[in-house]
């Protein structure tokens, strides 16, 4: 294998194993049961990380969500900003 060959498959792994991430935001509007309950329904969230997830976006404004593919995450996202919650992919 060549010098150039092995840098090209490291970087094509790089690129494959490189995971999105749904950050969720702070607001005023939201209650903890309505965050909490979102991140359930639309993350997969146990109720426990869902209010890990709320305290830390409170206290901190923003917090990583779910990590995953581009495809896993839109739909996700999609749910969490229909019900009122600041969210984005990055």
């Amino acid at each position: 294998m060549t010098k150039e060959k092995a840098l090209e498959d490291v970087l094509l792994d790089e690129d494959t194993l490189k995971q999105n991430e749904i950050i969720l935001y702070n607001d005023d509007v939201n209650t903890f049961d309505h965050v909490i309950d979102t991140l359930i329904y639309a993350c997969d969230h146990t109720p426990e990380q869902a209010e890990q997830c709320s305290i830390l976006v409170h206290y901190k404004g923003k917090c990583t969500v779910k990590t995953g593919s581009y495809d896993d995450l839109k739909p996700r996202c999609s749910l969490l900003l229909d019900a009122g919650l600041s969210a984005e992919i990055v």
